[in-house]
């Protein structure tokens, strides 16, 4: 990956806080929306109800992927359209273990709006380990990516 593509996912993940999350749901593919937020070493944080469906789903499943896109403008192509796919694994962090703290303050960080959620007894963090990732910056513009290599990249060492 070229430094000039290493820093457009990274300007992706700057600027875009929500992704489509897909999960098993009974043995089915199912695709959600979630916030989400990114700790230093490349790992998912996302906040979720257990009222939702695929809160259970990845409870039972935590075989996940992410898909992150940067909004179309105007006249653009959608095919243009850069955009980060992960496939992952998701765990829940409870309150009380390590790291907990550490990923709430992130979440917080990036969306503090949603500070009163960590106040219901139904939303617990999950937090979403890259097994690999694949970033299409544009036309012709694809790159597989390692756990590692994302890892480099969001650190800004690639």
């Amino acid at each position: 990956m070229t430094p000039e593509q290493a820093q457009a996912l990274r300007d992706l993940l700057a600027r875009q806080p929500v992704a489509a999350l897909a999960t098993l749901h009974d043995g089915e593919p199912a695709v959600s929306m979630v916030p989400w937020v990114l700790l230093p070493d490349g790992r998912f944080v996302i906040h979720v109800s257990a009222l939702a469906s695929h809160t259970a789903d990845m409870r039972s499943n935590p075989e996940v992927a992410l898909l992150i896109t940067a909004p179309l403008a105007a006249g653009e192509s959608p095919l243009a359209l850069p955009r980060l796919s992960v496939r992952g694994r998701a765990e829940v962090c409870p309150v009380g273990s390590p790291g907990h703290d550490d990923a709430r303050a992130a979440y917080l960080a990036r969306l503090p709006e949603s500070a009163e959620l960590f106040s219901f007894g139904d939303f617990s963090l999950f937090v979403i380990s890259v097994l690999s990732a694949r970033f299409v910056g544009g036309f012709a513009q694809a790159r597989s990516l390692t756990a590692a290599g994302f890892a480099d990249i969001v650190a800004g060492r690639a």
